[in-house]
């Protein structure tokens, strides 16, 4: 048989910056196996596949993998679908802002498309699951290693402690003091492979803020995300991870009430700068919801040819 499928960049409104993500609209008839070798083939560090809703309240079910393996729920993947399948007009714009409910491993997740002239240039999703936090992980000395860092460049706060928080995915977060150190990073596989491989949380978010410890209010944040674990060495712009952070921001604010927010740049030193744009709601001091968002750019269509 013969499918359709789009290439686009995600969270970035410029061709080839942000992440790459190849989405198949309607992949009826295709096996898990045949998905996975289609995701090889591609080598994104994602690829959607789109299926009918489960539930008809529902706009579509979308399965997410990584050369490496499924995934529950991803940021980028979720964000990109969603503007592709609104831009080729499979799903309709319903004004300035379309809202679809797209269901996913975790669960149904909301996205908010936003228009101009019924073509779409922004998507935001609200996270399906609030964050919660994973047992505690190595020590600074260990997480600085596999970086080939030093100690000192962690920041030398106990609020900005390195944890690991999930949204669907988890993702260790690790703040460093400055951009600078983010562009030291040199992942050391063999002690990743020692120290982290079996940790909950063994995908790395390293992040850096414009102002300590004020980020916790908003602000800017640039980023870099390791995964060996599945097969993606760097990812050039992580919703699913930037919905975990505000989390990891939001418990530490000392704001009540409200909504913060905070831009995220990632991909810098890969080439492929990304931008994502993030909130969280509080309410009597908890997080409430996390949304995380972005534009995309529409890069190619084709059509695969799979055998019957």
């Amino acid at each position: 048989m013969d499918y359709k499928f789009f290439t686009c960049d995600v969270f970035t409104d410029k061709l080839h910056g942000g992440n790459p993500l190849a989405v198949l609209p309607d992949a009826r008839g295709l096996s898990d196996d045949q998905m996975a070798a289609i995701t090889r083939e591609f080598n994104y560090s994602e690829t959607t596949f789109v299926f009918p809703p489960a539930d008809p309240k529902n706009t579509r079910r979308v399965r997410i993998f990584t050369p490496g393996k499924e995934l529950q729920f991803a940021g980028h993947p979720t964000v990109g679908t969603s503007h592709v399948l609104a831009a080729a007009g499979l799903i309709p714009i319903t004004g300035d802002e379309t809202r679809i409910v797209l269901e996913e491993g975790v669960g149904p997740v909301p996205v908010l498309i936003r228009s101009k002239d019924g073509v779409p240039y922004f998507a935001q999703l609200t996270a399906a699951k609030l964050p919660e936090v994973g047992d505690p992980p190595p020590s600074k000395k260990a997480l600085a290693d596999i970086l080939s860092l030093e100690p000192s460049d962690m920041v030398a706060d106990d609020l900005m402690e390195p944890e690991a928080v999930s949204c669907g995915t988890p993702f260790l977060f690790i703040p460093v003091r400055t951009p600078d150190v983010l562009r030291r990073i040199k992942v050391d596989n063999k002690k990743w492979e020692e120290t982290l491989a079996s940790y909950w949380a063994s995908e790395m978010f390293v992040f850096s803020a414009d102002k300590w410890p004020g980020i916790f209010e908003g602000g800017h944040i640039r980023a870099r995300m390791f995964a060996p674990g599945v097969g993606i060495a760097e990812d050039p712009a992580t919703g699913s991870a930037c919905a975990a952070l505000a989390g990891f921001l939001g418990f530490r604010s000392e704001q009540r009430a409200g909504t913060l927010k905070w831009s995220v740049d990632q991909g810098v030193e890969m080439g492929r700068p990304s931008r994502l744009e993030l909130e969280v709601d509080l309410a009597g001091g908890q997080v409430k919801a996390i949304r995380v968002g972005g534009s995309t750019v529409l890069v190619s269509t084709g059509v695969l040819h799979i055998p019957d």
